[in-house]
């Protein structure tokens, strides 16, 4: 049995609205873990203010392990259309060598796939939306690995809803994950929609784990801020999943990824209480 890969997987930190509490946590866990790696999938920010950029990339750095981190759609500046048409990744100035930057780790590799555009055809601009060349250069890096080398795809938005009936609100979504599984990746890594998911999603070519990190920010949708902790040892990947509030993984977890993935509640409401959904377990790699 080959030695275990540990990996923490963090998503919409949205600082300006973030949780001081569950980031001084997390800084503490990647101090007393020290994981091979972490994968930030994306909102980094609320509104992409240069102040809460600022202040995210300050913690970015701060946190001393490799990290990758990619672009969600609350990155893309709000206010100023022509700084977001121009140059939408400026504010990334400061952490730019980890903006979108595989890893590759011994037997396993996180390579990125970019979900967020500037614009498009439809309202809202939230939603995902895989181009042909943003999945032509994902699956090139993911051809040029090393035979044998386990993938893990990070992006900001879930492919595809996985279980509900409405509209496909990742454009181009169901074709990147059957080209996924068509390579054969361990799953992809996705956040956007606040709450913790590990499901298993069929596609022309085979099935995909899904992997979903919760909220680290106050915008909680209806499980308390967490993150996933990935151990991988060469065969089989576990996700745990860690809660501030210290519930089971099983109770952390949505049972699909709901069809809007936008999370309603406003910082001033009262939280949901948390349910427990029963798991899907994925097949063994």
């Amino acid at each position: 049995m080959a030695d275990k890969t540990l990996l923490f997987h963090i998503s919409d930190i949205h600082f300006g609205l973030e949780d001081d509490q569950s980031l001084d946590w997390v800084v503490q866990e990647i101090a007393e873990k020290r994981p091979a790696a972490v994968a930030i999938t994306g909102d980094l920010t609320m509104r992409a203010r240069h102040r809460e950029f600022a202040a995210a990339c300050h913690w970015i750095r701060s946190l001393d392990v490799p990290v990758t981190v990619e672009v969600g759609n609350h990155d893309l500046p709000y206010f100023n259309l022509i700084e977001r048409f121009a140059t939408p990744y400026k504010r990334f100035h400061s952490i730019k060598r980890v903006v979108e930057c595989p890893i590759n780790l011994p037997g396993l590799a996180i390579v990125p796939l970019k979900t967020v555009r500037r614009w498009q055809p439809r309202w809202p601009w939230s939603h995902g939306w895989v181009t042909g060349r943003a999945l032509e250069q994902t699956l090139g890096m993911i051809d040029r690995l090393p035979k044998g080398t386990g993938v893990l795809v990070a992006c900001h938005h879930p492919l595809v809803e996985a279980g509900t009936h409405g509209k496909a609100w990742t454009k181009g979504g169901d074709h990147a994950l059957a080209e996924l599984a068509r390579r054969g990746v361990l799953a992809t890594l996705s956040g956007h929609v606040h709450d913790a998911f590990d499901i298993v999603s069929q596609t022309a070519h085979g099935p995909v784990r899904m992997i979903g990190a919760g909220t680290l920010s106050q915008r909680i949708r209806s499980t308390p801020q967490s993150f996933n902790e990935i151990t991988w040892d060469g065969e089989a990947l576990e996700v745990r999943v860690r809660s501030i509030a210290d519930l089971p993984t099983e109770k952390m977890q949505v049972p699909e990824v709901p069809e809007d993935a936008m999370p309603p509640r406003k910082p001033d409401e009262p939280v949901a209480p948390v349910h427990t959904v029963p798991r899907v377990d994925p097949p063994v790699h």
